[in-house]
């Protein structure tokens, strides 16, 4: 143990790999069973003696477990999110212990429950049956338009028998950080047990290397609750932790010893601690109305860029703490500050909040619902309010967890879905905040529900309050993603568009299928689990590349579709970060970064970490330094067609003019050369122009605004008649550059070309690739769009600095590509869609 049946079946060989070909309906048989775990264990330390305790303990059971010792039900389990002990008698245990856990169908008992209580609203036929809103169950286990539908069962934490005479049953620091930054430090702790007499507890604050930074004895009695037993003001004694990207991380350990009167060690903790203060702001804006919805950290508001999280397997005890600690540090890397845990996951892993304390990644984190009307009857809200305080109580001393949050688009389902009743509002708006309230200090932020926020109560879409989910480039209306400026909203706490995984992901869930390999295949449906994917992912193809029916092109593109969407909305939304009183939008979290098995999806990683062109889109967003641009086509009649798009049809385009922005997160001003190149894809013309500028801190700033220019035409710019010709500019790339004006530093690129790129004859770019050890060096002779570098076989091994770029004659750039060990490199790039040796 920990142990979950499909894995074990799987690892074992018994049944057929879930995630490969169509496994999955397959194996739909397990989540039907009754499933029995049994071993025997010692009776360590021989019989309890008088006055000892004893309690087993189980740190997760999936869901339905009747637990019997040496033949004797000593507990019920019915909530997989939550921790279960039980204490024992001295006569219920034997040197040798029988133990024997029945686990029960989630999904009869789900059935059954509904046929009780009624049916409920619970999203769409691809996020699960509606009858799982009433099991305190991972609700993606169900089936998500993601993820498969695999019910498992088991052990899925570990179970332990603890001995003791008294322990510390509950330890709460709290690290606060006043309004003026002096830090300080709380403590309280209750004893569970009974010695008698006096008892001492002893508290020690190290440094990261263990250093004694102060420490305090205190004396009390075994029986009682002992309420901030420190309060220690720590002012140049430690420092302030802050998200990456803002300052360093330092973490502090408090240890808590607890002592008899004799000095015997009966029970002692440590927990990892980071002082902070954290706050969410809604005021009001200057000049727009609503309010704005922040985050600010010691002081400093600050633009969030990250990413939603699903767990990371549907066999969860494959996700292990190295796989945790890859992916964040992925996010990382890709310049992000904020994860968002999705409600119809589970609460995460220790060794997940530990690597993002370490790692300066904030925590949004969604209490367990998703999508579902979920009822409100006594047993049920029961189960809720236990299974809160206990991941409130566990969670609470991290330095990232930024925001509890009570729900994942249950409000929404109100206008969404047409339901007349949310009777799980009494958790949203009573249970769950008096928790937090309760048991946090200092108090981490609480919002209702994600979305919520609106002058229409039920109204979670209104741009100008609160969070929102942005679904209508895909989901919705199915506008173009260049229109994203005009889609946003005060915080965008998802959107996204999909992508198709890695080739060699692809190739690892065919297994042995050799057919089947095209775009609309039954194979590719089965790893595609979202519903009119294909119609809505047709649209988005066919508007801006060719149509292909190759089905190696074709992954590429969908690829390159999602690195240009998704990369235009955090570029288009930071820029509306601009400065005090003007903070339109201040974050953006793209759903998702992960996948919990080998799927299409809006994944920006897939299954095994394989990093797709969003993951480096988004990277480059994210850098301290950023510029921008966006190019508006003027047609000749008005149109619902992108402003960026030109168009050759029924409308003509008749010129385009461009803005260019900058965006700097530091928080001091940075001088800076802008310049800026054209190249004309249709002939040798070419210019250039170059400013200087200061980008103020902590906010974007607006550089020039002008008409794209285009090569000379070299005849009127009318027909004989007077009717304006088409303009030039069709065909004029350009690229700008943010160049520190002292240390000459590149800090920023951008090239923007003329869209719709399936208008585009693209040119050879006649690439030249040096490679020097780790080392990639690329320059062109013409401009190149979404130069994907790769290489040929196995490409985990190899971990990439940049990829996905877009490189222009004069701008050559170096990328770092980590154990690439002088294997020969495959390119890809629009025009160039099958891989190539290079």
């Amino acid at each position: 143990m920990p142990s979950d049946v499909y894995a074990e079946l799987t690892l074992a060989g018994a049944i057929p790999h879930p995630y490969k070909k169509w496994n999955e309906h397959q194996v739909q048989w397990i989540g039907d069973r009754e499933w029995v775990y049994s071993c025997q264990f010692a009776l360590e330390g021989g019989e309890l003696k008088q006055g000892e305790n004893a309690d087993l303990v189980f740190e997760g059971l999936d869901t339905y477990c009747d637990v019997y010792l040496n033949g004797e039900m000593v507990l019920k389990a019915d909530n997989m999110f939550r921790p279960w002990r039980v204490p024992l008698k001295a006569s219920q245990l034997e040197p040798t212990n029988h133990l024997l856990l029945h686990f029960k169908s989630s999904r009869a008992i789900a059935l059954a429950l509904e046929a009780q209580y009624g049916k409920r609203t619970a999203g769409s036929c691809n996020v699960g049956h509606e009858s799982r809103v009433y099991v305190r169950k991972a609700q993606y286990h169900w089936r998500w338009d993601w993820g498969p539908e695999l019910m498992s069962v088991g052990p899925w934490l570990p179970v332990r028998l603890e001995r003791y005479w008294l322990r510390l049953s509950e330890v709460q620091t709290k690290a606060r950080v006043n309004e003026t930054n002096v830090p300080s430090l709380g403590l309280s702790l209750e004893l569970a047990g009974n010695v008698g007499g006096k008892v001492h507890v002893e508290v020690v604050l190290r440094d990261v290397k263990g250093k004694e930074i102060k420490s305090e004895k205190i004396d009390a009695t075994s029986t009682e609750q002992l309420i901030d037993v420190i309060n220690w003001e720590l002012k140049g004694q430690v420092d302030l932790w802050w998200p990456v990207g803002y300052g360093s991380q330092p973490l502090y350990t408090v240890g808590v010893i607890l002592t008899d009167e004799s000095g015997t060690i009966l029970d002692q903790l440590t927990q990892k601690i980071g002082f902070r203060r954290i706050a969410l702001i809604q005021e009001p804006l200057s000049d727009q109305p609503g309010t704005t919805f922040l985050f600010e950290v010691n002081g400093v508001r600050m633009f969030i860029g990250g990413s939603c999280w699903v767990p990371i397997d549907n066999m969860l005890t494959l996700a292990t703490p190295e796989r945790y600690r890859t992916w964040l540090e992925l996010m990382v890397r890709g310049n992000q500050n904020m994860v968002r845990i999705w409600g119809g996951g589970i609460y995460e892993s220790d060794e997940f909040y530990d690597a993002c304390d370490e790692l300066g990644l904030l925590v949004w984190q969604d209490f367990m619902f998703a999508c579902g009307q979920y009822p409100a009857y006594e047993e049920f809200l029961d189960q809720v309010r236990p299974e809160a305080e206990l991941a409130v109580k566990r969670l609470r001393h991290h330095a990232s967890l930024a925001l509890l949050c009570g729900n994942n688009e249950d409000y929404q389902q109100v206008k969404q879905w047409g339901i007349t009743e949310l009777p799980a509002v009494v958790i949203y708006e009573q249970i769950l905040p008096q928790v937090v309230t309760a048991l946090t200090s200092p108090e981490i932020p609480y919002h209702r529900g994600s979305p919520w926020g609106g002058a229409d109560y039920w109204n979670t879409a209104d741009p100008t309050m609160g969070d929102i989910h942005q679904w209508e480039m895909w989901a919705g209306r199915a506008d173009f993603y260049q229109n994203w400026d005009l889609n946003g909203g005060r915080f965008v706490s998802e959107f996204g568009l999909p992508a198709m995984p890695h080739p060699e992901t692809i190739d690892w869930f065919f297994d042995d299928e050799k057919g089947d390999r095209y775009p609309q295949s039954r194979m590719m449906q089965q790893h595609n689990k979202a519903g009119s994917h294909e119609r809505r992912l047709a649209i988005y193809m066919n508007e801006n590349f060719r149509i292909t029916g190759d089905f190696e092109s074709y992954v590429f593109l969908t690829r390159m579709m999602q690195s240009e969407g998704v990369g235009a909305a955090y570029r288009m939304w930071r820029r509306d970060w601009k400065g005090p009183g003007k903070q339109y939008n201040a974050g953006a979290l793209v759903w998702q970064i992960n996948n919990s098995w080998p799927v299409t999806s809006w994944a920006t990683c897939d299954y095994f970490q394989r990093p797709k062109p969003t993951f480096y889109a988004t990277a480059r967003e994210m850098l301290p330094i950023t510029v921008g641009i966006k190019r508006t086509v003027k047609k000749n009649k008005e149109n619902d067609r992108p402003r960026q798009f030109y168009e050759f049809g029924a409308f003509q385009s008749l010129s385009a003019t461009m803005e260019i922005w900058g965006c700097n997160s530091t928080l001091h001003p940075r001088v800076v050369v802008l310049e800026v190149m054209y190249w004309d894809l249709e002939s040798n013309w070419r210019a250039s122009e170059y400013h200087t500028f200061t980008l103020l801190p902590n906010q974007s700033t607006d550089l020039l605004q002008k008409e794209v220019p285009h090569r000379p035409r070299g005849e009127p710019d009318t027909y004989p008649g007077g009717d304006p010709k088409p303009t030039l500019s069709a065909s004029i790339i350009v690229s700008a550059r943010l160049v520190d004006v002292e240390s000459k530093e590149i800090l920023s690129r951008y090239v923007d070309w003329p869209q719709p790129f399936k208008l585009i004859d693209f040119p050879d770019p006649i690439l030249s690739v040096r490679v020097d050890g780790d080392e990639v060096k690329v320059d062109v002779r013409h401009p190149v769009k979404g130069l994907w570098l790769d290489v040929a076989g196995e490409t985990d091994t190899v971990q990439w600095s940049d990829n996905a770029i877009d490189v222009v004659p004069g701008d050559p750039q170096t990328l770092k590509a980590t154990g690439l060990n002088g294997r020969a490199l495959v390119a890809q790039y629009l025009g160039k869609e099958k891989a190539s040796a290079i």
